[in-house]
C-alpha cells in the first residue's frame, strides 16, 4: 500500500470515530469543528417577542391606571395609592401567575377539558340572568362586578372552538358536521350574553368565532350564510332594545355635528383634543375628574390619549399591531391544528377588543362598554386575557422544543390562500405527526 493510500485511509477511520462521538461534527477532509450543545434555561424557553409586548402593556395600563384613580382613591380609601395597590397591582398578580402556570403547562393537556368548560360557561351565563346583579340595567356580573360570565364566555368560545376545530375528526366544510355545530355553539353562547344585555360581548364572540372557523378551512359559502344571519339577527336586536337605537341614533348625528354625539363619545374626544400630540403629562388630565365615564375602565385609552398625547396613544396601537403579528407567527410555528388555532383565536380576540374600544374612544363606531386589554383596570377580563397568552406562549414553548435550530430556519409555514381548496388554511409542516390523518 502507497503512503498516500495509508494516509487517506487513517483519515477516513478517524472521521468515522469523530462522527461517533457526540460534540463534534465533520467540516471536509482535514477538518473538525468542535460543537457545543446549547442547554435552554427555564426562562429562555419562553418567548421573548410576545412577553415584551405584553409586559409593556402592563406597565402602561398600571401606569394609566394609577393616573386615573388616584383622587377617587384618595377619597374612598385614604389613600392616593389605595385603590391602586389594593385591587389593581393583586389583579395582575394574580393574572401573571395565571400566565406564567398556563405557560409551563403543555397546551395540549388542557384539551380535554374543552367539553366541561362549555358547560360550565353555559351554566354560569343562565346563573347570571337569573340570580345577577343588576347594575345601570342590566345583569352581567357577579360580586360587585368582579367577576363577569360575559368575559369567561369570549374565552371559551376560542378554546373550544380550537379543540373542536382542530381535531382531526372535524368536517368543517361540511354543513351537517360542520356549519350546523358550530352555528349552534356559538349562538347559544350569544344569544345568552345579549340577553343579559352585552351587545358589545356578543359582537366579540362571533367575531373571533368567524375568524376561527374561517382560518379553520370553512366554505365560503358557508361564511356568507352566517355574516347574513349574524347581520339579520343584529338588526332585530337593535330594534328590540330602545338604549341601542339610541346610541345609534346619536351615532348617526355625531357624524354630520360631533357636538350633538352621545355623552360618552363627546367627552373622550374632548380628552383627545386636550391632550395634542404630544400630551398634557401623566397625572394631570382633567376629564377623569367626572367628566369620562369609568375613567379607568372603558375609557382609559382617551385618558392616554389626553396625558401622553397622540404620540403615546400611537404607541399603544403599535404595541398592539405587534401583538398580532407576533401572534399568528406563534399559529405558524405550532406542531398541530389545536394549538394553531389556539393562537389565531387569541390574538384575534385580543386586536377585536382593543379595536372596538379604540374605536369607540374615537367616535368611529357606536358606544359599546368593551375594555381595552391588558391596559383597563379588572378582574376577570385581566385574568382570561392572560391565561390565553398563557396558552399561546406553551404553544411556542411545545413547537420550539420539539425542532432544532436548524429546523426552524427551514421550516417556513404554508398557508393556503385559496377558497377552493379543501384543506384547512392552518400551516401544516410536514414533519408534523398525525398530519395525514388531520388533513381528512
Amino acid at each position: 500500500m502507497s503512503e498516500e493510500a495509508a494516509l487517506d485511509s487513517r483519515q477516513r477511520r478517524l472521521r468515522r470515530r469523530l462522527r461517533r462521538r457526540p460534540g463534534f461534527t465533520v467540516i471536509n477532509d482535514e477538518s473538525v469543528r468542535p460543537v457545543r450543545r446549547r442547554e435552554r434555561s427555564f426562562l429562555h424557553s419562553f418567548d421573548k417577542p410576545m412577553l415584551g409586548i405584553v409586559l409593556l402593556l402592563l406597565v402602561i395600563g398600571a401606569l394609566m391606571v394609577f393616573s386615573a384613580t388616584w383622587d377617587w382613591s384618595n377619597q374612598t380609601y385614604g389613600s392616593a395609592a389605595g385603590f391602586f395597590v389594593e385591587e389593581h397591582l393583586r389583579n395582575v398578580a394574580i393574572a401573571v401567575a395565571a400566565l406564567v402556570v398556563f405557560a409551563i403547562v403543555d397546551y395540549r393537556f388542557w384539551k380535554r377539558f374543552a367539553v366541561w368548560l362549555l358547560v360550565f360557561t353555559l351554566i354560569a351565563l343562565i346563573a347570571v340572568r337569573l340570580f345577577g346583579e343588576d347594575i345601570f340595567g342590566a345583569r352581567r356580573s357577579f360580586t360587585g362586578g368582579r367577576l363577569q360570565p360575559g368575559e369567561l364566555a369570549e374565552f371559551t368560545v376560542v378554546f373550544y372552538l380550537a379543540a373542536w376545530l382542530g381535531s382531526h375528526s372535524a368536517r368543517v366544510r361540511s354543513f351537517l358536521y360542520g356549519l350546523a355545530p358550530f352555528s349552534l355553539i356559538v349562538g347559544t353562547i350569544a344569544f345568552l350574553i345579549i340577553l343579559q344585555p352585552d351587545l358589545s360581548s356578543a359582537a366579540i364572540v362571533a367575531l373571533t368565532a368567524g375568524v376561527m372557523f374561517f382560518v379553520a378551512g370553512a366554505n365560503i359559502i358557508h361564511m356568507g350564510a352566517v355574516a347574513a344571519a349574524a347581520l339579520a339577527i343584529g338588526l332585530i336586536v337593535v330594534q328590540s332594545w330602545q338604549y341601542a337605537q339610541d346610541r345609534i341614533a346619536n351615532f348617526l348625528v355625531g357624524l354630520s355635528d360631533i357636538t350633538l354625539t352621545d355623552y360618552h363619545t363627546l367627552q373622550a374626544i374632548t380628552a383627545f383634543v386636550r391632550g395634542g400630540w404630544f400630551g398634557v403629562g401623566v397625572g394631570q388630565s382633567q376629564q377623569k375628574f367626572g367628566a369620562l365615564p369609568a375613567p379607568h375602565t372603558d375609557s382609559i385609552f382617551a385618558i392616554i390619549g389626553e396625558e401622553l398625547g397622540v404620540m403615546g396613544a400611537a404607541v399603544v396601537v403599535a404595541l398592539y399591531i405587534a401583538f398580532a403579528i407576533r401572534g399568528f407567527q406563534m399559529a405558524r410555528q405550532s406542531k398541530d391544528n389545536f394549538g394553531a388555532l389556539l393562537c389565531v383565536g387569541f390574538t384575534s380576540w385580543v386586536i377585536i377588543q382593543a379595536l372596538l374600544n379604540i374605536a369607540v374612544m374615537t367616535g368611529v363606531v357606536p358606544s359599546t362598554g368593551v375594555p381595552l386589554p391588558f391596559i383597563s383596570f379588572g378582574g376577570s377580563s385581566l385574568l382570561v386575557v392572560m391565561i390565553g397568552v398563557g396558552l399561546m406562549l406553551s404553544v411556542q414553548r411545545v413547537a420550539t422544543r420539539r425542532k432544532s435550530a436548524s429546523e426552524r430556519r427551514s421550516d417556513i409555514a404554508n398557508f393556503d390562500r385559496s377558497w377552493r381548496n379543501r384543506r384547512s388554511r392552518l400551516s401544516r409542516a410536514g414533519n408534523r405527526p398525525g398530519a395525514a390523518s388531520n388533513e381528512g
